[in-house]
């Protein structure tokens, strides 16, 4: 008759080795995988800034994918080639140094010694990064074509994260593109919507008194006005999740000071 060599110690002893293996292979799979997936975030952030500016499809055109060996690549090439990302101090609107391809905005606000605590928190984001960066997209020539400017705040479930393109008087809109959002699909993720997106080259933001006067109307906007896109039918919140979330970043608690500053320089195509 053979005795049981099995043991409580033992058991817990292979469950426990077991465990060591399979955490050493994650944190290995984890570490080996950071720069692939650091690639990819930078270049989805490269893809909206390219459509948010008009120039994605530039970038897809097929003579550019062959040219480039890939459509990633062809975004890569035709990102170097037209656009400048700049870190920015908020508060003062100036330019200054900073590694703009791993600024993480979110990540400056949960910081304390990096942030500010805001007392009229309109996009509902608690805390906000004292530096940011903007994107200069340049013509043929090395002249402003497009300012985006990245976006984030409040929708109905959590933060709506997006870009907004400034034609090159930092007033017109180009475009307006949200990307990663968890709003209800039909109603509040309708900001995806081509047609919604649509509404909004063409607007202004400020109004004569340099005032941000940009509004998303329930019941949509009277023909002619200038400031006015119709609100997303049944998503109230998320309709209003944007106007606030525009009136705070191009306000003076967000862009508003480095518009201020390079206004009247960026109009003349002598931003950069």
């Amino acid at each position: 008759m053979s005795s049981n060599k099995e043991t409580p110690i033992k058991t817990i002893g292979f469950v426990f080795l077991v465990c060591l293996v399979c955490a050493a292979l994650v944190s290995v799979a984890a570490i080996s995988l950071k720069p692939l997936q650091q690639a990819n975030k930078l270049l989805d952030k490269q893809t909206k800034i390219l459509e948010a500016s008009g120039l994605l499809e530039l970038a897809l055109k097929p003579e550019n994918i062959k040219a480039s060996g890939s459509g990633p690549k062809s975004i890569v090439a035709t990102f170097e080639k037209y656009v400048e990302a700049k870190m920015i101090d908020l508060d003062s609107g100036k330019i200054i140094e900073g590694n703009t391809d791993i600024f993480d905005e979110r990540a400056d606000a949960r910081n304390a010694a990096k942030s500010s605590k805001l007392t009229n928190d309109t996009a509902g984001i608690n805390r906000r990064a004292n530096r940011a960066v903007v994107y200069l997209v340049n013509n043929e020539q090395g002249q402003l074509n497009t300012l985006v400017l990245p976006i984030v705040g409040s929708g109905l479930w959590d933060l709506m994260y997006g870009y907004i393109g400034l034609a090159p008087d930092l007033n017109t809109v180009r475009s307006l593109i949200y990307s990663d959002l968890k709003e209800t699909p039909g109603l509040g993720a309708e900001v995806l919507n081509p047609k919604w997106k649509a509404l909004w080259p063409g607007k202004k933001i400020y109004n004569d008194s340099d005032e941000v006067a940009i509004k998303v109307i329930k019941g949509g906007a009277k023909a002619g006005d200038v400031h006015g896109v119709d609100a997303l039918s049944g998503a109230t919140l998320t309709s209003n999740g944007v106007q606030n979330t525009l009136h705070f970043w191009l306000g003076e608690q967000g862009y508003g000071p480095f518009i201020t500053k390079y206004r009247s320089v960026a109009s003349e195509g002598e931003m950069n």
